[in-house]
């Protein structure tokens, strides 16, 4: 495999879609379907998960997502749940919202973001999520957000949705009755997010349980659709694609770990942080071990090549480690101190295509809004 692919955040990006929606200027940009751009009315469904790769090579079982306009964007660095989704509700690059991760460093602790926990058990007391992510989502316009109903009070709640109208949901049928209710109120603009891709694909891998599911979200968005009034749009898109990983994990070379203080990040995006004085003998290391499976790149690299956005604030800055491991062949590193309640044998977050490539489709009920 060739060259990272990096996010385009100049144009087709996850990144750029709600300040194109809710802060319009004078053309549409070419990478919006203009369907959306002209409604009256746009609902902005986000399938975790669901790579536009995965997605084509599966057209036949989503007919409803095949049958609509547009095409792919790119994700953010890296292509994680905690990250992306603060990009897309910020319409910020990483490096200005700082959420750089799905495991961030924190003076002395690793924090878990979408859990909101440390090694030393919940954080929220401790680390606000209002703090660690201040920028306002959804240009400040406040629009209500459909989500499941048990992450109202999450610190990743906080962090990335603060100042929003939540409405809950439990089952996918509740998830569509009230995007028609607020739809129905008049509401310009309603965020929905469904998670159901991503966790099929952790647990199961690509094949049958990830296919079975890829059918349910088709009929799930043509129940959308068929909800939406005159004049309105459903845009669709996601946060990262998925890798079929399996049992091939990676444990660490221990002539690197001998220069490994500790780990944050995740298994397609390991950021090693160094001992005090052996960040360049760990960056050594690290490509004579591992850039066989891995991008091997030192922080001040992935920022020189734009990983984070044109612009790195210091304490996106500081949440980095000192080497990037960025697998490029369908592995996880290992981290001991990254567990689950099961081994994950779908993965996302490193910079390959089938996992930074996501759709962006548009389709209104019966026809042009």
């Amino acid at each position: 495999m060739g060259k990272p692919v990096l996010p385009d955040y100049a144009s087709g990006c996850i990144s750029n879609v709600v300040p194109a929606l809710l802060e319009p200027g004078d053309s549409t940009p070419p990478w919006l379907p203009a369907l959306a751009a002209e409604a009256d009315q746009v609902v902005l469904l986000v399938l975790d998960g669901l790579g536009w790769e995965q997605l084509t090579e599966r057209s036949p079982l989503a007919p409803t997502l095949s049958s609509m306009v547009g095409g792919p964007i790119t994700s953010v660095a890296p292509s994680t749940t905690a990250t992306a989704l603060t990009s897309i509700a910020t319409g910020l690059t990483p490096g200005e919202h700082g959420v750089v991760g799905y495991r961030v460093a924190v003076d002395d602790e690793v924090l878990n973001v979408l859990r909101w926990t440390t090694a030393a058990g919940d954080a929220r007391r401790r680390i606000s999520p209002e703090g660690f992510q201040s920028q306002t989502a959804f240009c400040g316009q406040r629009p209500p957000i459909v989500t499941k109903a048990e992450f109202l009070s999450s610190g990743f709640s906080g962090a990335h949705l603060s100042d929003v109208r939540f409405n809950g949901y439990r089952v996918t049928s509740t998830l569509v009755t009230e995007l028609r209710r607020l739809l129905r109120a008049g509401e310009p603009f309603v965020y929905a997010y469904y998670d159901g891709i991503d966790k099929v694909a952790h647990e199961y891998g690509l094949a049958e349980h990830y296919e079975a599911e890829l059918v349910a979200v088709d009929r799930l968005v043509a129940d959308v659709l068929g909800v939406l009034p005159p004049g309105a749009a459903l845009l669709v898109t996601a946060d990262h694609g998925q890798v079929h990983v399996g049992d091939r994990l990676v444990h660490l070379d221990p002539e690197v770990t001998a220069h490994v203080s500790h780990q944050s990040g995740e298994g397609r995006f390991r950021w090693l942080h160094a001992r005090p004085g052996r960040s360049a003998a760990l960056l050594a290391a690290a490509v004579a071990h591992h850039a066989d499976t891995a991008w091997v790149r030192s922080r001040d690299e992935t920022i020189d090549e734009g990983w984070w956005g044109h612009r790195v604030s210091d304490v996106a800055r500081q949440r980095l480690g000192d080497v990037a491991l960025v697998a490029r062949e369908p592995v996880s590193y290992i981290d001991a101190g990254d567990t689950g309640p099961f081994q994950l044998i779908g993965r996302h977050g490193s910079l390959t295509s089938a996992e930074m490539y996501v759709p962006l489709l548009c389709g209104s009920n019966g026809g042009t809004p």
